[in-house]
């Protein structure tokens, strides 16, 4: 790559993220203590056991039908696939029925993966249409915040889109660009910078969106997406790196530190609205574990442990459903068919 090459934020990240050579995603293993940050499914496994629970309501809401494919999209290190199936064995019906499958960007994160699930029954896809026609249930935990952003800024009635001028890996630059924002939003088909200051989204992400969108109105099915993010009407400037567990300069430690954003969900509920036959339910992560039943989950797998163990596992608990920490922060949404009055996980406020 030529890396004086002034470049729109999203093309940065995704050098900076998914190079070949020098990608952070395409080098290491960025999951647990030895890496940057550690994903739900590392905390506790129950977090993955309440995902499949909810699986397996889900595929009951759409007629339990006997062949569906399940898609997890970006599995990290394989832990939530791996303990998904393992609890799926448990409900053969379900688990008979169902193709598993992973959408994974990172070819190192495949060989993890593949070492970590060791098991005949789950493939590997490039993309997210399956050749099938099947129904779909798409899983994304903490996937969406991976992809990488653009970001825009309003300056008196003008709007420039944010660049990274890469002079060298150690002189990186922010500069901004005017653009042309009517463009834009003819291209997402909804006005994205009505009431708004900054943009921040992922060309990336609506791309998936709306590839899954069109698959779940005409075969049924379901995304379920777990994440950081917000509610809030505005747009907020939420990029942030993360390195060795603690946020860092984007501009610094190219390709040696995770870039992220906190997804704006009211934007993802307005582009949504586009597909006639969708809806979608949000919730936080507090309310739909715990109203899937983690708490009892917990009791029931700490009758049989010690002491020190029981206190660990509420502890891990505590860290996925405190306010203060994941419980509020991370966001739940479901994107369904209008028809499919499914709620579960879901309590309306």
């Amino acid at each position: 790559m030529n890396k004086s090459t002034n470049l729109p934020l999203d093309q940065f990240i995704n050098h900076a993220l998914y190079d070949k050579e020098n990608g952070y995603y395409m080098k290491k293993n960025p999951f647990g203590k030895e890496g940057d940050f550690i994903t739900s499914p590392n905390i506790t496994r129950l977090f993955s056991e309440i995902i499949a629970i909810w699986v397996i309501t889900f595929w009951k809401s759409i007629g339990s039908p006997k062949k569906f494919n399940l898609i997890e999209l970006g599995a990290g290190n394989g832990e939530m696939m791996k303990v998904v199936s393992e609890t799926l064995k448990n409900f053969p019906d379900c688990f008979n029925s169902c193709n598993l499958m992973i959408h994974e960007k990172s070819s190192y994160l495949i060989d993890e993966q593949k070492k970590n699930l060791n098991s005949e029954k789950i493939i590997w896809v490039n993309g997210v249409e399956i050749d099938n026609t099947f129904p779909c249930i798409y899983l994304a935990n903490e996937f969406f915040d991976a992809l990488p952003i653009k970001q825009f800024f309003k300056k008196e009635n003008n709007w420039f889109e944010r660049y990274v001028n890469l002079k060298t890996y150690k002189k990186a630059e922010f500069n901004d660009k005017e653009v042309d924002i009517k463009t834009i939003e003819q291209e997402l088909k909804f006005e994205i910078s009505k009431d708004q200051d900054i943009i921040e989204y992922s060309p990336e992400a609506f791309k998936y969106l709306k590839k899954i969108c069109k698959i779940i109105e005409n075969r049924n099915g379901g995304l379920l997406i777990i994440d950081y993010g917000y509610l809030d009407l505005k747009i907020k400037n939420t990029i942030q790196a993360i390195k060795d567990h603690k946020f860092s300069n984007i501009l610094e430690d190219i390709g040696d530190s995770d870039i992220t954003y906190n997804l704006n969900f009211n934007l993802y509920a307005n582009y949504i609205n586009q597909f006639e036959k969708l809806d979608h339910l949000i919730t936080n992560q507090k309310k739909f574990l715990t109203s899937m039943g983690i708490l009892q989950r917990a009791e029931i797998v700490s009758n049989n442990i010690a002491f020190s163990q029981k206190t660990d596992l509420f502890y891990r608990i505590r860290r996925l459903i405190d306010e203060k920490q994941m419980g509020e922060l991370f966001k739940v949404m479901l994107i369904k068919i209008k028809n499919n009055k499914f709620k579960t996980g879901f309590q309306i406020d």
